[in-house]
């Protein structure tokens, strides 16, 4: 027999133990999401939990609802990864089920889920994005002397142009956010609110922290990481163009990568990329490997409305040429607003 539920307050409720007891459990799995998620941008957690002979297992989702383009329920919204977490097949289906019944309970026009491992459904995954993943063995040195000649040769780069690195917590947010602000404003994306990543570094407490990278007092770049059992994940990473020729990012992602080792963390994670993009290519050069992604669109209908296949999310390049052009106090001010819908 399976007993699935609803879960109100995963702090409480068994949700740890059973993410602790998986393997397959990823940084989205962590109870931490759903007070952060629902207090800075007010999505509703649909946290679903099933009881069997089998153990615990959990699947989190939030419900989106977007204006002009429908509601959404996304396991998980803005990170990599979710789905279910510590089911075997059949209740992982089940979970899976659960949650396209309360999807359809809340008129969503489009259930997503992003996971680690392909799911026992019928519906496709998209597979065309991959997790880079570095494995680390505690000697920072040892790793060195594995980077290519030209990864060494940049970071070298940053360090003979006097760059330097710091890292702390909530403090060195402000300084990274007005970084974090202009890349995004070059790449034509809203940008996340800050309110957001305070409380996502005040949630995560000591296993999160924020790195900066200096040219002298100025901060010209940085990153915020997470650990999350034995892995360190960078979710968000940012430096300035105009500094690229310093190398800044490479110096910032060795510093995060030997402390990281000489924490003991076995691995450290880059986030997801497109196969072969500029990022992927960026993460690949540290050695990092490819660990697969199936992302699933799974669109439903509701009483009176049929599905809706396309289910477009935005107006294609449109958005981002515009938003390359504003000033930038334009985009810090309205990014945060459109960024809690676009749930990517």
């Amino acid at each position: 027999m399976v007993e699935i539920r609803v879960v109100t307050d995963p702090g409480n409720d068994g949700w740890a133990r059973a993410v602790d007891a998986s393997r397959h459990a990823k940084l989205a799995h962590a109870a931490e999401w759903f007070t952060v998620i629902k207090r800075v941008y007010g999505h509703d957690p649909l946290y679903l939990a099933a009881d069997s002979d089998a153990g615990g297992a959990v699947l989190p989702a939030f419900v989106v609802r977007r204006p002009l383009f429908g509601t959404v329920v996304t396991s998980m919204p803005f990170l990599d990864s979710g789905g279910p977490c510590g089911a075997p097949p059949a209740v992982a289906a089940l979970l899976v089920e659960r949650l396209i019944a309360e999807a359809r309970r809340r008129r969503a026009r489009m259930l997503e889920l992003r996971c680690a491992d392909r799911l026992p459904i019928e519906v496709p995954p998209l597979d065309g994005k991959v997790n880079m993943v570095l494995a680390l063995d505690g000697d920072p040195g040892a790793l060195w002397r594995r980077f290519d000649k030209g990864v060494r040769n940049q970071i070298r780069k940053a360090e003979r142009s006097g760059l330097s690195v710091e890292f702390g917590g909530p403090g060195e947010l402000p300084a990274f956010y007005d970084t974090f602000v202009e890349r995004m404003r070059d790449l034509g994306s809203p940008v996340h609110a800050l309110a957001f990543l305070r409380a996502v570094v005040g949630g995560f407490g000591s296993r999160a922290r924020v790195g900066l990278v200096k040219k002298g007092p100025a901060t010209i770049g940085g990153l915020v990481a997470v650990s999350f059992k034995d892995s360190q994940i960078v979710p968000w990473a940012a430096c300035l163009k105009e500094h690229f020729a310093l190398c800044p990012n490479m110096l910032l992602y060795w510093e995060t990568i030997r402390t990281a080792c000489l924490a003991g963390v076995a691995r450290f994670d880059f986030g997801r990329s497109t196969r072969q993009s500029g990022t992927y290519r960026f993460k690949r050069q540290w050695g990092a490997q490819e660990e697969p992604l199936f992302w699933y669109r799974i669109p439903l209908a509701v009483a009176g409305r049929p599905p809706s296949p396309s289910d477009r999310r935005g107006s294609g390049d449109l958005l981002p040429r515009l938003w390359q052009r504003l000033p930038l106090s334009v985009t810090r001010h309205l990014g945060p607003h459109i960024r809690q819908y676009l749930i990517q």
